[in-house]
């Protein structure tokens, strides 16, 4: 087992495995230590059928269904996500943490390209940790109070994202939770930011407007590049990112071809 660095801040590219075979315990160590430590890890060439991949997804834990998906058929879990060629939309083209919303975020999210377009669609990670890391003891100590309010309807959900993805509980739109806005990472003990635009509508206790002037730059925060890494999908490429430690953004720059991708999510702790 390789484990190969992407970039000074996060992301690496795990070789030398085939998710496909069991592992063992001593390589299931290794891998969640690199997991730990890069907060996002990716592994091209996987050969994997749908019980194989929600087979490898349940070693890191309890699989949660996405609440807005139904999964496909035999596999509860795995949600398809398609944009189609005439579609111009695209799905998770935001800065953003998973269903932030809910009060057991995801701790793991899983991807697996099952068809690519022959270019474009790449993926970009943020490290929260740094973003955290980098802000002054003063702006640390103002937000190490403060809680957040999540909403699943803070940004307008186009429905045409969601034509070809099997949807529920759309009346649900309204669904929120109320989380630290400095989070305390439950295995590793490290701070990260987490706030993001798509979900978060504000402090708890202060208003929308209120909040957006402070909020707009901890979203800034996330954008630098210095804190960033940027996935090139290949087929079968299957990556994982930690949800409590990191954003992503889906670039939406592949018209007119077709992109399927399955996700799986593992069910996480109350942050705190």
């Amino acid at each position: 087992m390789q484990v190969i660095p992407q970039s000074s801040s996060i992301g690496a590219e795990v070789r030398g495995l085939d998710l496909a075979a069991d592992l063992s315990d001593a390589q299931f160590e290794q891998l969640n230590q690199a997991f730990l430590d890069y907060q996002i890890i990716f592994f091209h060439g996987q050969k994997l059928s749908s019980r194989q991949y929600n087979d490898f997804a349940q070693r890191f834990g309890r699989l949660k269904d996405y609440m807005f998906a139904e999964g496909i058929d035999g596999f509860p879990f795995i949600t398809e996500i398609v944009k189609t060629e005439t579609e111009s939309e695209s799905f998770g083209s935001f800065w953003h943490s998973d269903s932030a919303y809910t009060e057991l975020p995801p701790k793991i999210t899983m991807l697996y390209a099952r068809q690519i377009p022959p270019r474009g669609g790449d993926t970009l990670f943020a490290d929260m940790y740094a973003a955290y890391d980098d802000l002054s003891p003063g702006l640390k100590a103002s937000l190490e109070s403060l809680r957040a309010i999540n909403s699943a309807s803070v940004v307008p959900r186009n429905e045409d994202i969601y034509r070809e993805v099997k949807s529920k509980n759309s009346a649900q739109r309204d669904q929120y939770a109320i989380h630290p806005v400095i989070r305390r990472h439950d295995e590793t003990g490290k701070k990260a930011l987490y706030v993001n635009g798509i979900h978060t509508l504000g402090f708890d206790g202060m208003t929308r407007a209120e909040s957006l002037p402070l909020l707009e730059y901890l979203y800034q925060q996330v954008t630098r590049p210095e804190y960033s890494f940027r996935l090139r999908w290949q087929q079968d490429t299957l990556a994982m990112w930690d949800n409590r430690c990191t954003q992503h953004y889906a670039l939406n720059d592949y018209h007119g071809y077709r992109r399927v991708m399955h996700r799986i999510i593992v069910e996480g702790e109350r942050p705190r």
